[in-house]
């Protein structure tokens, strides 16, 4: 792994975020070097699954980020700005068994989002190829959708968009480096 003055840098990375996989969210990332002290992510995410009583949290969401890294990139605090896009199927629960609100249990929505944000993150160094990251990030979505009365029935009942600030981004992300 890099060591002040080594000279080794890794070029790119494959990872996977944790919290995407608790979530039973097929998510792959890679990061590619742009120079000693930037880099590019890309991650994208998708969630085909209908859950008991056609509880569903279907999506597909694509999250580029470039990042600035304080020391060398692949170790230690970076500062990232991330694009966000997506689709959605979503009504009648939330992840890992938080309770919905009477919106989300009643309603399904259908629709699509962008946006943008600003993220933090640390990436501790597991090993000569491997490390965890963490990050979090915010800032702003415009999402489009179709609202329907329940989650798996009726007519719907309107078109809606609606603007959003606030968590845009959060991952404890597994990371293989390659060379």
């Amino acid at each position: 792994m890099p060591t002040p003055g080594s000279g080794y840098l890794p070029a790119w990375a494959v990872k996977t975020n944790l919290l995407y996989d608790a979530t039973r969210t097929l998510n792959l990332g890679v990061e590619f070097g742009l120079t000693r002290r930037w880099s590019l992510d890309v991650s994208g995410n998708y969630n085909p699954w209908t859950f008991s009583e056609n509880r569903k949290m279907k999506h597909w969401l694509v999250q580029p980020e470039v990042r600035w890294w304080s020391c060398t990139r692949f170790s230690g605090h970076f500062v990232g700005f991330h694009a966000l896009g997506g689709g959605y199927n979503w009504g009648g629960m939330l992840p890992w068994g938080i309770r919905p609100g009477a919106g989300l249990r009643g309603h399904r929505y259908q629709g699509w989002l962008a946006g943008a944000g600003v993220s933090y993150g640390y990436h501790w160094v597991l090993g000569n190829r491997w490390g965890l990251e963490a990050t979090v990030g915010a800032g702003y979505a415009y999402l489009d959708y179709d609202k329907y009365p329940c989650a798996k029935c009726g007519r719907k009942i309107g078109s809606e968009t609606q603007h959003y600030f606030g968590p845009t981004k959060a991952g404890i992300t597994l990371i293989f480096m390659v060379k």
